[in-house]
C-alpha cells in the first residue's frame, strides 16, 4: 500500500475517493500534481490494472513528468497507464481505429501554417481576396465552429454571423481537402473520435470497458468536444476524477469552456467535491494581493485559499513612464536582486500580456549583460528548414499529403514553377486524385512537355524509392541518406553565411532528435516519431535548466513557479486586453492576472507605463483595473524616477503614497476650455453617429483639441473636439 503520510488531510481525501465522480477543485499552489500522482499510484496499490487507467493532460511536459513520479512510486506498472495530452491520446486511438471513419493510419497531422496554406490555396480557387477574408480569420472560425462542434445542421450559421454562407462554404471545403489528403488538423485530433465512437456504438462501448478510471487535469481548460468525448467514455461506474481551478482558466480564446468545472456537480449529481485550500507556494504577502482581486468575479467555485508560508515582502506596485522606463525599471531591480539577495536569474520571470511586449525586455537585458531565455519565440519544429525536411517525411509515410507534396516539390529547386503544379493539378482534379498521385497519370499524357515530365519523373522516383525502404526499423539511417541525396545541408555549406549555418544546425539537430527517437523506441516507426512532434508545445521545449531570466506569456506561465515574478504592462487595453469586453470577457482576463500573481513565491513586481509608443507617436495609458481591486494596505506604490518628474509636470503632484495614490493622474490639471474640460484620456465618451467609445489620446487645447477615441469593436477615430459634439458619459 502506498504511504500516504506526506498529504494533508484534504489531499489524502482526494487521494482515497476512488468510486464515483469525484471534482477536486485545487487552488493555486496547492498540491494538485501531488494528488494526481499519489492518487493513481493508490489505485494501482489496491490491484487496479494500470492499462485500465486514462490519465488526461495539458501538456506533454506535465504528463512526462507525472508519470516518471508514479514510476517512484510503484516502479515499472506506470508505463502501462494510458496517460498523456488529450491531443496524444485520441491521436494514438485514431492511429489503431481510423480506418472506420475512412482515413488510413498514417494520415497527417496539419500544424497552423499548414491550415492557412489550404486556406489560402481555397480563397484563391473562390475568388475571394486575402484583404477581404484573411486567412489567420478563417482558420480562427475553423477552429472554433470545431471546439464548440458546430457544423452546418447545427448552429455554425447563427453563431457565425454575417459572413455565415461564404465562410461555410469555405469550411466544407477545408474539411473536404483535408480528407482528400489523408490528414486531420490539430482540432480534428478530438471532432474525429466524437465522430468515431458515434458511428461505432460496439467499439464505444470497447472503450468504456477498457477504461475503468478516468482522471483529467486543469478540467478548467477543457473545451466542448473535450468535454463530449469525456461524457462519451465515463461508464456506468462513473469512475471520472477532475482536478483543476476555475480561477486559473484561461483559455477562452481557443474554446475552452469554464462552465464545464463550475457545471461539474450538475453533470454528475453524485459528484464528491473536494476543495485543497492550503496554498504550498506563495508567501501571505503575494496570495492575499492575488485572493483581493479573483474575488472581484461573480463566475466561481467560492473557496478560501491560506498558507502557513512566512508573511514575506509586500508587493510592489510601479508606475513608469513609458514601456522603455518599465524595462529599465525591470533590468535594474534584476541586477539587484540577483547581485545583493544572491537569487539565481533561472528563479526570476518577466511576464507579459503579449509576445511583442518583449522586445524592449529583450534589448535592455541584452544592453545590461543580463542572460534570459524566452518562450514563445518560433518554435523548434515551425523552423523553415525543418518543416521542409518534416514535409518530405510526412510525404513518404502520406502520399495523398497535398500541402507537403506543395511544400518540397520544387525544394530544393528542381525546375517545377506554377504553371508546371498548375499542369498536374488540371489531371489531379480529371481523376480527383491528391496531387503526387496524379504524377503517374501527368507521365503518362502526350500532351505535356518532356521537360514538365522530365522535372515531375525525377521527383516521383525519388518519393518512391524512399517510400519502399522508409517501413525499415532503421528508418533514421534512411533518411539520412535522403538528406544526403536532395542535398540541404550541403547546400547551407555552400551558401556560408551565418543564417545558413544555423539552418544547417537546425536540421542536423532534427537528424538528432530522429536518432534519439529511435533509439528510445526501437519499435516504433516513423509515423510514431511524426505523431509526437506534432503534438509538442512550445513550453514542452522549455528547459529550465539555463541559469537565465525567463520571459513568457501569462498563458504561458500556467503551471509553473519563480522565485520572483514581474507583471508587466498592466495598463487598460493590454491587461485586460479587451478594454470594454463582456463580462465573462473581463473575468478571463482577471484569472489570467491571478494566474501570473500566483506564480510567485517570494517576491512580486507589478508594473505599468504612464505613455507607450504605438505606430510612431506617444499614447497616454491608464493604470489596470486589476491594480485598482487590489486591497491598498497590502501593497506599496512607488514611481520611477522619469515618472516622479512626469507627474510633477503634468498634474496636481502630490507623493505617491499607499493611500493617494489612486487618486494621482497627470492629466487632472490640464486647462480646458468651458466646452472641453472635462474630457480626458480615460473619459467615456458618445458620438451622434459613432456611439460610446473611451478616449485614449488627448492633445491641444481649446478650438485646437484633438482627440482619438476608441470606439466598440476596436474602431479609432481622429476628431476634433471642437466639431465632434462628444458627449461626457464618464
Amino acid at each position: 500500500m502506498i504511504n500516504l503520510d506526506r498529504l494533508n488531510s484534504q489531499q489524502k481525501e482526494a487521494v482515497i475517493t476512488t468510486e464515483g465522480p469525484v471534482l477536486v477543485v485545487a487552488g493555486a499552489g496547492s498540491g494538485k500534481t501531488l494528488v494526481l500522482t499519489y492518487r493513481i499510484a493508490y489505485l494501482i496499490s489496491l490491484g487496479i490494472p494500470p492499462s485500465s487507467i486514462l490519465a488526461l493532460t495539458f501538456t506533454n511536459k506535465a504528463a512526462s513528468e507525472m508519470k516518471e513520479r508514479i514510476r517512484n512510486l510503484v516502479g515499472k506498472k506506470a508505463d502501462y497507464i494510458y496517460m498523456g495530452t488529450f491531443h496524444s491520446i485520441f491521436a494514438r486511438i485514431l492511429r489503431q481505429e481510423a480506418h472506420l471513419i475512412g482515413y488510413s493510419r498514417d494520415y497527417s497531422i496539419y500544424d497552423t501554417d499548414d491550415q492557412e496554406n489550404v486556406i489560402k490555396g481555397i480563397l484563391k480557387d473562390f475568388n475571394i481576396s486575402e484583404n477581404h477574408l484573411s486567412p489567420r480569420f478563417i482558420q480562427n472560425v475553423i477552429s472554433k465552429a470545431k471546439n464548440k462542434l458546430l457544423f452546418k445542421d447545427n448552429g455554425f450559421e447563427k453563431f457565425f454571423g454575417s459572413y455565415n454562407k461564404k465562410l461555410l462554404e469555405i469550411f466544407e471545403e477545408y474539411n473536404r481537402r483535408l480528407k482528400n489528403s489523408n490528414a486531420m488538423d490539430f482540432d480534428d485530433l478530438l471532432i474525429k473520435p466524437i465522430e468515431l465512437f458515434s458511428n461505432n456504438p460496439d467499439l464505444l462501448e470497447e472503450y468504456r470497458d477498457r477504461f475503468h478510471y478516468i482522471l483529467v487535469d486543469e478540467y478548467q481548460d477543457t473545451n466542448t468536444a473535450q468535454y463530449h468525448l469525456l461524457k462519451m467514455l465515463v461508464n456506468k461506474n462513473k469512475n471520472i476524477c477532475c482536478v483543476g481551478d476555475d480561477a486559473q482558466s484561461i483559455y477562452k480564446w481557443r474554446g475552452a469552456e469554464v462552465r464545464n468545472i463550475l457545471d461539474f456537480h450538475k453533470d454528475f449529481p453524485d459528484t464528491k467535491i473536494i476543495r485543497l485550500e492550503q496554498n504550498y507556494r506563495s508567501t501571505k504577502s503575494i496570495l492575499a494581493v492575488a485572493d483581493s482581486v479573483i474575488k472581484n468575479n461573480v463566475y466561481q467555485i467560492e473557496k478560501t485559499l491560506w498558507t502557513s508560508n512566512e508573511e514575506g515582502d509586500r508587493v510592489k506596485v510601479t508606475v513608469c513612464f513609458d514601456e522603455k522606463d518599465e524595462a529599465n525599471f525591470v533590468a535594474k531591480k534584476i541586477f539587484e536582486l540577483t547581485n545583493t539577495k544572491k537569487i539565481n536569474p533561472r528563479d526570476i520571470a518577466i511576464l507579459y500580456r503579449t509576445n511583442a511586449q518583449s522586445r524592449n525586455f529583450e534589448e535592455t537585458l541584452i544592453k545590461s549583460s543580463i542572460p534570459y531565455v524566452i518562450v514563445g519565440g518560433v518554435e523548434f519544429y515551425k523552423r523553415k528548414e525543418v518543416k521542409d525536411v518534416l514535409a518530405y517525411l510526412k510525404l513518404l509515410v502520406n502520399p495523398k499529403d497535398d500541402e507537403s507534396f506543395l511544400r518540397v516539390v520544387n525544394f530544393p529547386s528542381r525546375g517545377i514553377g506554377d504553371v508546371s503544379i498548375e499542369t498536374l493539378r488540371s489531371f489531379a482534379l480529371q481523376k480527383e486524385k491528391p496531387l503526387f498521385l496524379s504524377i503517374p497519370d501527368l507521365l503518362n499524357s502526350d500532351k505535356v512537355s518532356e521537360r514538365i515530365k522530365r522535372n515531375f519523373g525525377a521527383f516521383h522516383s525519388l518519393i518512391t524509392k524512399y517510400q519502399s525502404l522508409i517501413d525499415s526499423n532503421d528508418f533514421y539511417v534512411i533518411i539520412n541518406s535522403l538528406i544526403d541525396e536532395i542535398g540541404i545541408l550541403q547546400t547551407f555549406k555552400e551558401e556560408g553565411t551565418e543564417e545558413a549555418m544555423q539552418r544547417y544546425e537546425n536540421v542536423v539537430q532534427l537528424l538528432n532528435s530522429i536518432q534519439e527517437f529511435q533509439i528510445a523506441n526501437p519499435d516504433k516507426t516513423l509515423i510514431d516519431y511524426l505523431s509526437e512532434i506534432s503534438l509538442i508545445a512550445d513550453i514542452d521545449n522549455w528547459e529550465d535548466r539555463k541559469n537565465a531570466i525567463v520571459l513568457m506569456t501569462l498563458h504561458s506561465a500556467k503551471g509553473l513557479e519563480f522565485d520572483v515574478v514581474f507583471i508587466v504592462g498592466c495598463e487598460e487595453g493590454l491587461l485586460p486586453l479587451k478594454r470594454d469586453g463582456d463580462v465573462e470577457d473581463i473575468e478571463e482576463e482577471r484569472r489570467l492576472f491571478y494566474v501570473g500573481c500566483t506564480r510567485a513565491k517570494k517576491h512580486l513586481f507589478i508594473s505599468y507605463a504612464r505613455n507607450r509608443n504605438r505606430f510612431g507617436n506617444s499614447y497616454p495609458q491608464i493604470q489596470s483595473r486589476f491594480i485598482e481591486e487590489i486591497d491598498k494596505t497590502l501593497v506599496d506604490f512607488e514611481a520611477t524616477p522619469l515618472a516622479e518628474i512626469y507627474l510633477k509636470k503634468n498634474s496636481n503632484y502630490r507623493s505617491i503614497t499607499t493611500d493617494e495614490y489612486s487618486q494621482v493622474d497627470p492629466f487632472e490639471n490640464y486647462e480646458y476650455s468651458q466646452v472641453t474640460r472635462q474630457i480626458k484620456p480615460g473619459s467615456i465618451v458618445e458620438h451622434d453617429v459613432f456611439g460610446k467609445g473611451r478616449v485614449i489620446y488627448l492633445d491641444g487645447y481649446g478650438d485646437h483639441q484633438k482627440v482619438i477615441v476608441e470606439f466598440k469593436n476596436g474602431v479609432r477615430k481622429h476628431l476634433m473636439v471642437k466639431y465632434a459634439k462628444l458627449k461626457v458619459i464618464k
